[in-house]
């Protein structure tokens, strides 16, 4: 080999020897993401939401404290009750509503919606117990109906569908009252409205129809009373009369005479038919909550059977 070949190699090798080493390969996960990028995600905060604080959460929030207020106002204020509660009532729509907009639809919000709605209900029936004892029976057995039937649905929806799955979401083939019953909302929204309604419309009528409470009865024109019947505007002030001004006596004679019968009587007559649809529908969903809890009672036998875990 001449001098200059071995000038020319030497040259060669010491260009090779002063390139820099290509950089290794990015090590990968076993999904093919490169570890540098997974180390990136890693390391980036993951978003803390707080549920308690979404919007349709917050709506909800304003309903119980209508709804609280309406049963302050209940025993002696009646337009000022009948007004928050129907507030309370009409805001059930707007939380579904930002939930679908906001997409913050969660368990928690649906529980608190159910929850809100069968304690309003049941209060306000309690009160028409109190105001009309011979028929607190019904009274009592709405409220029975009411919270029994939507529980077992609930509960129902949870242990079988899944913890994900929303009580909302019923199947066509499970019953077919149920599936367009939740799955319209026009028809949710009219039943669950005119239900409400009819029972405003009858607490309204315990302050104004002397039919359904005869102590609210006029006095006959240019006449004395006979006797301290309750509800007789020509009366003493109820704190003369009554040893408690929040006696069943007192209260009865405190909200005598306010109101007149006629648009309660309205209200009740237009909203009686919707009024008895959800009982109906009431009892369907509590046989169809009773019937898919039996159903995985006897899948779970079967397992346990087909495991020798169960003789």
């Amino acid at each position: 080999m001449n001098t200059r070949s071995r000038k020319q190699k030497a040259t060669e090798t010491a260009v090779v020897e002063d390139k820099p080493a290509p950089a290794p390969a990015p090590a990968t996960t076993s999904n093919g993401v490169s570890q540098k990028k997974a180390d990136d995600k890693s390391t980036t905060p993951e978003r803390h939401e707080n549920i308690f604080l979404f919007w349709p959460n917050l709506v909800g929030y304003v309903r119980v404290v209508l709804a609280v207020a309406s049963l302050y106002y209940m025993p002696l204020h009646p337009r000022t009750c009948s007004f928050l509660y129907s507030i309370s009532c009409l805001l059930d729509a707007l939380d579904g509503y930002l939930a679908r907009l906001f997409h913050q639809s969660t368990t928690f919000g649906g529980v608190l919606d159910m929850v809100t709605d069968r304690c309003t209900t049941a209060c306000l029936l309690v009160f028409l117990s109190s105001a009309w004892p011979r028929w607190s029976i019904l009274f009592q057995g709405l409220i029975s109906l009411d919270l029994a039937s939507h529980y077992m649905h609930m509960y129902a929806t949870l242990s079988m569908g899944g913890s994900s799955q929303s009580h909302k979401k019923v199947d066509s083939s499970r019953s077919w009252v149920l599936h367009k019953y939740y799955t319209s909302r026009t028809v949710l929204f009219v039943f669950c409205a005119l239900n409400e309604l009819f029972f405003i419309g009858l607490y309204l009528l315990s302050f104004s129809s002397p039919i359904l409470s005869p102590s609210l009865l006029q006095p006959v024109p240019n006449t004395q009373p006979l006797s301290p019947q309750p509800g007789n505007p020509a009366h003493q002030a109820p704190s003369t009369l009554f040893a408690s001004p929040w006696s069943a006596g007192a209260l009865e004679m405190a909200r005598a005479n306010k109101l007149d019968s006629t648009i309660p009587w309205i209200i009740t007559a237009v909203s009686a038919p919707v009024m008895a649809a959800k009982q109906f529908i009431n009892v369907v969903q509590l046989i169809k909550a009773s019937n898919w809890l039996a159903e995985g009672d006897l899948a779970k036998r079967r397992a346990d059977r087909a495991a020798g875990t169960l003789a």
